[in-house]
């Protein structure tokens, strides 16, 4: 059986100490702030998260950009030349052009490695619930499951991998269009929250409105407690945008409905951030469904 490597991008949020220790290859993405450009890798080594959200709560703008040939050759190559394949896992089609870049770089690097196997993925997946993603199957691949083996698990098991979220502040969303100005405006004085999640198709869809910030975050829980599956056997992840005590709080009320297996908090970088916002908190569980 040949040897292959994980690889996934920035955009999986997982902390960095955990792709290290799960060996999995991440490629920085970049974003732009006041005319600079900054990479942003699982250890923020260009821009810490704090710096980056308290960036945008003082009124600056981020612009992210896909993946480009030129940066997957960089880090796919060195992997080839070791005559290891690689399994990509990328962010969603539906979110980014990443997947397709990726497809047409990965059809040119076998031709230009004979005998060598790219796979690439889309996880219809973003943020921390593409991560969990990452994270699930790198401890199969841990387990033994070959590189074809596991692409099939992947494909089949994308699709419970649930994403429920909020934003705290209302104006990135209208930036991205998700609400209207006048919804933005009227949302935020009256403290209205959304909740939104990411659908099979990884679609990022708003499902509800509610008043208050605690209980947005409580709907993130109920509508866990409507589709786990196997609580006790689940690694839950919970994301957050640079506001620690939200996660803290969605980690109680998880722990309070279910004894699941383990909980990790995971920072939510400036890729996933530039759209949402400082104060996005999110909370990642395997489903009967999305």
């Amino acid at each position: 059986m040949n040897q292959y490597v994980i690889v996934s991008d920035a955009t999986c949020d997982l902390p960095a100490a955990l792709t290290e220790q799960l060996e999995i290859v991440v490629i920085p993405m970049e974003f732009t702030m006041s005319g600079k450009v900054y990479r942003h890798f699982p250890d923020a080594r260009e821009m810490s998260f704090h710096t980056f959200y308290e960036r945008t709560k003082n009124g600056e703008m981020s612009v992210t950009s896909q993946i480009n040939s030129i940066t997957y050759e960089k880090y796919f190559c060195p992997i080839l030349e070791q005559g290891k394949d690689i399994l990509y896992i990328a962010f969603s089609s539906n979110l980014s052009g990443t997947y397709q870049a990726s497809r047409i770089s990965a059809d040119d690097l076998m031709e230009r490695y004979p005998g060598r196997k790219i796979v690439c993925i889309d996880s219809k997946a973003a943020s921390v619930g593409e991560g969990m993603l990452v994270y699930y199957a790198a401890r199969k691949k841990r387990e033994g499951l070959g590189l074809e083996e596991l692409a099939q698990w992947v494909e089949i098991n994308r699709d419970h991998m649930c994403h429920w979220f909020t934003v705290d502040d209302l104006n990135h969303l209208k930036r991205g269009g998700r609400v209207s100005a006048v919804s933005a405006v009227v949302g935020t004085a009256l403290g209205i929250k959304p909740v939104l999640h990411v659908d099979k198709e990884g679609k990022l869809l708003p499902v509800a409105n509610v008043r208050g910030r605690k209980k947005s975050l409580e709907a993130l829980v109920d509508h866990m407690v409507k589709t786990c599956v196997h609580p006790e056997d689940q690694t839950v992840f919970i994301g957050h945008g640079d506001d620690m005590e939200a996660a803290e709080f969605l980690k109680s009320l998880v722990q309070k409905k279910f004894s699941v297996k383990e909980i990790i908090i995971s920072d939510m970088g400036p890729v996933i951030g530039s759209h949402t916002g400082c104060g996005i908190a999110a909370l990642f569980f395997i489903g009967t469904e999305k």
